[in-house]
């Protein structure tokens, strides 16, 4: 009867702010101790490149930048076999013969440059070099003639796609196989392993000027800060490196552009989509007069996702989905929440080319590159 309801309150909210405190210092403590610099890794590239370099009979320099750049020990494991792909890739395709640069008034050796540096959230590693560039038009000539698509199908690229080729299975661009290159393997193992590292892996090339690889890579593989959505009564999560914003849309504005629904957006033109669509989800309630939307980024490329709801911000642990489930389209993993319910974690990266590709298939002429029905991915 004595007990003063307002200071028992008080007190345990201060016990448990303390506890919270606590528990985040020591979380950051952990994610410190595992963080390594990516020197461990690009120390073994100077005398690789100086073999490729001897074998190929071009004088090729290697600049490194950024090495004390920190990432999370089990990705420093894995990066090493994508980085030699892209290196040796840059070497045998990229630098031209010395009497070929010379001609086009370069400097006769070879410059490879390997940088490391933050982004946001999570690390940048760059593999750039000032070679001869990919040409598109020769991407798709190759791909033409190693069966891989018709050649309708490959008019219909533009010259970013027609580059996005080289990461194809089986895709080699070599007039002829050496120890080197050549064997159609290599560019394909680097998008899987940076995928199943949940990173990204991006391509700028110039012709004449050059080529620049970007990978994106998280901080950690453990815990990422999620917006967590509601989608036909379900609940799933976007990373929040990949989230530019959100943003309530009147449906009216929607307009159809090339088979998809597209919104000028502060002077930007952004595709829309419906995640209920694109996953295959039942839609519980008809389209409301103002949507939400969160905009996603895949590197500089942008769609607006349309979802029921938006809920909030949390951190989440990421779990494997495991053999089981087998490769779902769209989705990375998946979280145990408090209240022990899964939530699928949603692949910004795979959304945006399911989006893209379901978008190709049923514009006039397009590709029919979305066949395959989507998957039903449900927690």
């Amino acid at each position: 009867h004595d007990v003063d309801i307002s200071q028992v309150a008080q007190s345990l909210s201060e016990t448990t702010y303390a506890m919270a405190r606590i528990s985040d210092d020591l979380q950051d403590t952990i994610m410190k101790v595992r963080m390594v610099p990516v020197s461990s890794v690009f120390s073994r590239f100077p005398r690789l490149v100086r073999d490729l370099s001897r074998k190929s009979g071009k004088e090729v320099d290697l600049v490194m930048e950024g090495e004390e750049t920190e990432l999370d020990k089990s990705v420093v494991e894995v990066i090493g076999d994508p980085l030699v792909h892209l290196i040796r890739n840059s070497v045998d395709h990229g630098i031209e013969p010395e009497e070929e640069r010379v001609a086009a008034g370069k400097p006769p050796h070879g410059k490879v440059t390997l940088r490391a540096f933050h982004k946001g959230n999570s690390v940048a590693i760059e593999i750039e070099d000032d070679g001869k560039g990919i040409d598109p038009a020769k991407m798709r000539e190759v791909a033409v003639h190693k069966g891989l698509m018709s050649a309708e199908e490959a008019a219909q690229l533009d010259d970013r796609e027609a580059i996005e080729l080289i990461f194809a299975p089986g895709f080699s661009s070599a007039e002829k196989i050496t120890d080197i290159s050549g064997r159609g393997v290599g560019m394909d193992v680097v998008r899987t392993n940076i995928k199943n590292l949940k990173g990204s892996v991006s391509t700028h090339s110039e012709v004449g000027k050059g080529t620049r690889f970007t990978l994106s890579l998280p901080l950690t593989l453990a815990i990422i800060d999620a917006l967590m959505v509601n989608v036909s009564g379900q609940m799933y999560a976007i990373p929040l490196d990949a989230v530019s914003e959100t943003t309530k849309i009147e449906a009216v504005r929607l307009t159809d552009v090339k088979g998809r629904k597209a919104v000028t957006l502060r002077g930007e033109v952004l595709g829309v989509v419906e995640l209920a669509e694109m996953l295959g989800l039942p839609r519980t309630d008809p389209l409301p007069e103002v949507l939400a939307v969160v905009v996603i980024h895949d590197n500089d490329r942008r769609l607006g996702l349309v979802v029921d709801r938006l809920l909030e911000r949390q951190e989440i642990v990421i779990k494997p989905l495991g053999a089981y489930l087998g490769d779902l389209k769209g989705i990375s993993g998946a979280t145990i929440m408090g209240d022990g319910s899964v939530i699928l974690i949603l692949d910004p990266h795979e959304v945006y080319l399911m989006a893209t590709s379901k978008a190709a298939s049923i514009a006039p002429g397009g590709a029919e590159a979305a066949k395959q029905p989507a998957p039903r991915p449900q927690a």
